[in-house]
């Protein structure tokens, strides 16, 4: 797996129909459809999901292969849950048995659901992150967050702090690839050995990309204090967030889908 396959944080700027939604429509639709997801039980909901997640990546014009290359990254995980829910999970129907491990039947249709919800729900938040810039994000989550302001919650500054870090992991993986780049130059090997001696050889990696986050981290809180930044008080914005009609058939849509799965589960599809 390579660096440049991670994609987290990654905006693809357009002008798709998703792109134009405002952020707040699309982080409430985010969180209506990773509900749907766990709602969705059997095959006729997973399709729903699945129609729901392929009709969002073709209406936001984001390239398929830009989403399966982000989750190359979580293969290992996905792999890992798919081996435990094969292996543990009890049945009526044995399908393979060998020294304290037995597959039935019920096993392997958890493992296929776990493994195409856990990618489907990988899939849909990093469409959320391909589709809105960091800066509509801050304030499409401020806003959705306004209510907890009147309980004394830094609602600005924690909208601030997310959208950074979104904002910020594409750039520390870029800086990881060029120190990873410069250490092979002097003869490093970060390829060959155990999975133990190549966990080592990446500890050198750990001192100069800690050196430069801390420093971008600095420059950025020198940056923001030159400019007078003292958190979202009394803070205007050059564009004010307006639900337009496609947002609210969007909200409707989703709020639908999320009935729907959640009925049709109830029933066992």
């Amino acid at each position: 797996m390579a660096l440049k396959d991670i994609t987290l944080g990654q905006y693809f700027p357009g002008n798709s129909p998703v792109h134009r939604l405002d952020p707040r429509t699309k982080l409430i639709c985010v969180v209506l459809y990773i509900v749907a997801l766990f709602l969705a039980c059997w095959f006729v909901t997973y399709v729903i999901m699945f129609l729901t997640l392929a009709l969002s990546v073709a209406v936001s014009k984001v390239p398929p292969k830009s989403i399966l290359r982000g989750l190359k990254p979580v293969l290992f995980i996905v792999v890992f849950t798919a081996v435990l829910n094969l292996f543990y999970t009890p049945g009526d129907t044995a399908l393979a048995r060998f020294w304290i491990f037995t597959i039935t039947l019920e096993g392997v249709y958890r493992a296929f659901f776990m493994v195409v919800r856990i990618m489907m729900l990988i899939a849909g938040t990093f469409l959320l992150t391909y589709t809105t810039s960091p800066i509509l994000l801050t304030d499409g989550l401020e806003s959705l967050m306004g209510p907890l302001k009147k309980i004394k919650v830094p609602v600005h500054e924690l909208a601030m702090m997310m959208s950074i870090a979104l904002r910020f992991i594409p750039t520390l993986i870029e800086e990881t690839d060029k120190i990873m780049s410069a250490q092979r130059a002097r003869g490093a090997d970060f390829e060959s050995g155990s999975l133990i001696q190549r966990a080592k050889a990446l500890l050198p990696l750990l001192v100069p990309l800690f050196i430069s986050a801390f420093r971008r981290a600095d420059e950025l809180a020198t940056a923001m204090e030159c400019r007078c930044y003292h958190g979202g008080e009394g803070r205007t914005r050059l564009r004010q967030l307006k639900y337009k009609w496609a947002d609210y058939m969007t909200l409707i849509l989703f709020l639908a889908i999320t009935v729907g799965v959640g009925v049709l589960g109830h029933f066992g599809w």
